[in-house]
């Protein structure tokens, strides 16, 4: 693509909504991990256990399984400046319960509730997808992912400074607290200054609301076996606040948590039906049709790549501090390589995607995750730091990489439920994360970078089940007039 029609930094049109809704998503992760780089600092505050601080961390992500899920389906029926906007701001309260807490069971709440701005990443792909061609769709797309994840990692270098600049043993509340005005105030910036479509363009929204449209009665049946493992890892992490885990709920209150997830399956498995049930007596046009084979495919990827992304972000301070014999502090900058990886790695999947071909890039960059997390394996106390850095980042590469990729592919599925696969693949990161956190805590390091490194191999394989996206997307609008979308 020539430079004049992808100018990075202009704030005009298509590359004002760009980085506003990047600049939006930052936002959310600086909020859904402002806690994890003040976690000490907050338990000496509070007297909190070490039980007490693993659980705060477990109840982080608890919520942003369904809320992706949610967000998805209210992005496709109301518009991503609206939804944008609300959360951004509702999410600013449980932020600011956070930062006025005076025991753990406060904390706990406001904890859970904030991880429903986790899926704050959601909304933007569905904004970007209707801003920009297919042709650029992925670059834009990776640009969004990579520079708004950064707002993880820019949590961990800020927000210590902040809380010690306001001093005192309560200068991580401050530090909190700036973080929900932010979320506030962005509110207003982002619904004051974007708009759903460019002018002229139809916004198209599912037919029906309360699950995710399929257009086939096989697909129908490989969309409930998807949704297995999103409520299995619910019930994972119910398992883990049980006794059996910190011990935060009685096992009665586990078991009615696990009640619960029972009866919301079957509520969600009997809305799926409602909004799908037409398959069993009439046939689907074929100009409106979409695989969701495709769907399941991305599904399985951001498994692999934000789930083990989220998980090694979690463990490779650690990971350096025991192998090279390093302090915390120096393991955290060392182990931040990986991270800062996003700013190019993200939007270098979306733009290889872009030049290449969706299917050929996934494979390639997928391949390269499966090395990347077997070289990784390899690192021991015999190797040099340096070296150690650079197979890390080469690794973080294709992982964040394989991120971008995914994501310059789902928009170009089906326009008007764009919303709801984002969310459906975007909540199959947040189960993969769970998934090898888990397998981190009861293996050893080496064999938890092996169990990556084969999930990302069975991805490959299903990638042979995918279709290049091409030719156009047909939407019927509210008035039923047919509209052909292009996608190469």
């Amino acid at each position: 693509m020539s430079a004049e029609k992808f100018k990075l930094f202009s704030f005009n049109g298509k590359m004002k909504i760009m980085h506003l809704s990047w600049m939006a998503f930052f936002i959310t992760f600086v909020v859904w991990f402002n806690a994890a780089p003040l976690v000490s600092v907050i338990a000496d505050s509070l007297g909190l256990t070490t039980a007490q601080i693993k659980t705060l961390l477990i109840l982080n992500v608890a919520l942003t399984i369904p809320a992706r899920i949610i967000i998805g389906m209210v992005t496709d029926k109301y518009g991503p400046r609206i939804t944008y906007s609300a959360l951004l701001a509702i999410c600013s309260i449980p932020c600011f319960m956070f930062a006025v807490a005076d025991s753990f069971e406060q904390l706990a709440l406001a904890r859970f509730l904030i991880g429903f701005i986790g899926a704050g990443f959601v909304i933007g792909i569905r904004m970007v997808s209707e801003w920009f061609p297919a042709k650029e769709l992925g670059t834009a797309e990776g640009i969004y992912g990579g520079w708004g994840n950064f707002g993880s990692a820019a949590a961990a270098f800020t927000l210590p400074a902040v809380a010690l600049a306001f001093g005192g043993p309560d200068g991580w509340r401050y530090a909190i607290g700036i973080t929900g005005l932010m979320s506030l105030l962005f509110a207003f910036v982002y619904y004051f200054n974007v708009t759903d479509t460019p002018k002229g363009s139809t916004y198209f929204k599912p037919k029906k609301g309360g699950g995710l449209e399929v257009t086939s009665k096989n697909d129908l049946v490989l969309l409930i076996i998807m949704k297995v493992p999103m409520y299995a890892t619910l019930a994972l992490l119910g398992w883990k606040l049980s006794p059996a885990g910190v011990s935060m709920f009685t096992q009665d209150v586990t078991n009615l948590i696990y009640a619960g997830l029972v009866f919301v399956f079957l509520i969600d498995f009997y809305q799926t039906y409602q909004v799908n049930k037409h398959l069993f007596s009439v046939d689907v046009p074929e100009f409106e049709r979409y695989e969701f084979k495709q769907v399941a495919v991305l599904n399985v990827l951001y498994f692999t790549t934000f789930g083990s992304e989220l998980a090694v972000v979690s463990m490779l301070p650690l990971f350096f501090a025991e192998t090279f014999a390093l302090g915390m502090a120096q393991a955290g900058m060392v182990a931040s390589s990986y991270a800062f990886m996003n700013l190019m790695s993200r939007p270098g999947g979306g733009w290889l995607s872009d030049k290449f071909g969706r299917k050929t890039t996934l494979l390639i960059l997928t391949a390269g995750l499966a090395i990347g997390y077997l070289s990784v394996a390899q690192i021991d106390s015999s190797w040099s730091l340096p070296l150690a850095v650079v197979v890390v980042m080469a690794c973080s590469f294709f992982v964040q990489g394989g991120e971008g990729a995914v994501f310059a592919a789902v928009p170009l599925i089906k326009r008007r439920l764009t919303g709801q696969i984002a969310g459906m693949t975007g909540a199959y990161g947040n189960v993969g994360a769970v998934f090898f956190l888990t397998v981190y805590s009861m293996v050893s390091t080496q064999t938890f970078f092996y169990v990556i490194a084969v999930s990302a191999v069975f991805g490959f394989i299903t990638l042979f089940f995918m279709n290049e996206p091409k030719g156009h997307i047909a939407e019927v609008n509210e008035d039923g007039e047919v509209t052909l979308i292009s996608v190469s």
